[in-house]
Formats: structure tokens, sequence, C-alpha cells
């Protein structure tokens, strides 16, 4: 979906993984989202939303591969 890690400083390593209602986005997104109710974002500690991916696993291990620590928000 989307990515936006390369801009996160080494003192931001943490990120926060929300569920996000499909509904609630572009309309460009909502076609791509393939008949997901939901999308999981990934953002930063100032609430910038860093990636927008397909299921919660992915999110996390998305986080990781970019050496951040993710934190789940319910």
């Amino acid at each position: 979906m989307q990515e936006n890690f390369e801009n996160l400083s080494s003192a931001q390593r943490v990120v926060y993984v929300k569920a996000v209602d499909v509904a609630a986005l572009p309309q460009d997104v909502q076609d791509s989202a393939e008949g997901r109710s939901h999308l999981y974002a990934v953002h930063d500690d100032n609430g910038e939303q860093l990636a927008l991916v397909a299921d919660r696993r992915m999110a996390f291990v998305l986080a990781r591969q970019n050496d951040c620590a993710p934190v789940p928000v319910h």
C-alpha cells in the first residue's frame, strides 16, 4: 500500500499500529483495498502516517524491518 519510513530519525524509533476503517479512507485507497473492511496504519510519535498495509502482522513486520518498535493502539 504506502510506506514512508525514510524520514524517520533515529530518535523516533517507536511507531504505533492501529486499525483503520476502509470506509473512512479516500476513494482511491478504498478501491485498492480489495474488499477489506480494515487496513492497518503505522504512525510515528507525531501522528504522521508512515505506512498503510493490508494486515496487522504485516504492519508489525514492516516496522521491525525499518528498525522500529511497533506498539499497538486500541
